[in-house]
């Protein structure tokens, strides 16, 4: 079975930036493109004002006329559509299963420096095994590129880095595997961030005198370098910057999607069925992030 992206679309400003991105990345990736559109029936007396067979027809068009426009801005993509009834994160999570990635949007960036991937986009993360990335609204293809020689956003220059949020106490080869080959579609460099605290003595060293950030830094940078090997040799063609410095790993990743074209963070899954597990430094970078971010999920 050929893998497919798929983007979970319902006609808002997040749901097309997300549509736009996932029909540039199905072309990346030589990948059909699959949009599903979820429908929650309402009950005629919740909406007396609009029949349900006529609240089914307008939103039936919503996934039609965004393919037609799709296709025709990104005409060496496949793309199908799909309207589907149902509890929208149970659609989203189903359609899900199976493909190679899933893209779903979030509200665009707030004058309190964040945006919010909304309860739907949240739940579909939590649940699910896939890839998933969340797209603000407002993202334009221009914005992951570097700006031309005269300053002017283009789409037509080179990407931006790819940004890596990396723990080297419990780093997972899918997480990686994923920012790498996601450089290495975009022919751009990887920039692995590694933020660390320092340890709880490190106050009481420093009130004697002595500061013991000059060796623990260097063991963070060197595990950071040993994390990396294996996969600097298996992706040679990836360029790769190696950031380990003390400071909130979610500050750290933030800051640098400010100059991103994605940022890829991991997400254990829990075997809890109760509660919505995402981590504490993914929650803080799905919500703050000005670059599209991908999750993967890791066991």
């Amino acid at each position: 079975m050929v893998r497919t992206v798929v983007a979970g679309i319902d006609g808002s400003a997040e749901s097309r930036a997300a549509a736009e991105w996932a029909a540039r990345e199905a072309g990346l990736r030589g990948l059909p493109l699959r949009l599903v559109h979820a429908w929650e029936p309402v009950p005629l007396a919740q909406a007396p004002l609009l029949g349900a067979e006529t609240r089914q027809h307008w939103t039936e068009r919503i996934p039609r006329e965004t393919a037609q426009g799709l296709t025709l801005r990104h005409p060496g993509v496949e793309i199908t559509h799909v309207h589907v009834a149902g509890r929208p994160a149970d659609v989203l999570v189903d359609a899900a299963d199976g493909a190679g990635l899933l893209v779903l949007g979030s509200r665009a960036l707030s004058g309190a420096g964040g945006f919010l991937a909304g309860s739907v986009g949240q739940a579909v993360v939590a649940r699910t095994r896939t890839p998933v990335v969340l797209v603000r609204a407002g993202e334009q293809a221009a914005d992951e590129h570097v700006m031309d020689p005269v300053g002017i956003p283009s789409a037509a220059t080179a990407f931006r880095p790819v940004v890596l949020g990396l723990d080297t106490d419990g780093p997972d080869a899918a997480v990686i595997v994923f920012a790498f080959e996601e450089a290495a579609l975009r022919a751009t460099a990887l920039h692995v961030v590694h933020g660390w605290n320092p340890p709880p003595y490190y106050v009481h060293a420093v009130a004697a005198g002595v500061d013991p950030h000059d060796g623990i830094a260097p063991e963070q940078a060197a595990a950071l370098a040993e994390v990396l090997r294996p996969w600097r040799r298996k992706y040679p063609d990836v360029e790769v910057a190696e950031d380990s410095r003390t400071g909130s790993p979610a500050a750290r990743l933030v800051d640098a999607a400010r100059e991103a074209s994605l940022v890829v963070v991991g997400r254990r899954i829990r075997r809890s069925p109760f509660g919505v597990h995402i981590g504490p430094v993914t929650h803080a970078v799905l919500h703050h992030a000005a670059a599209p971010v991908a999750v993967v999920a890791h066991g």
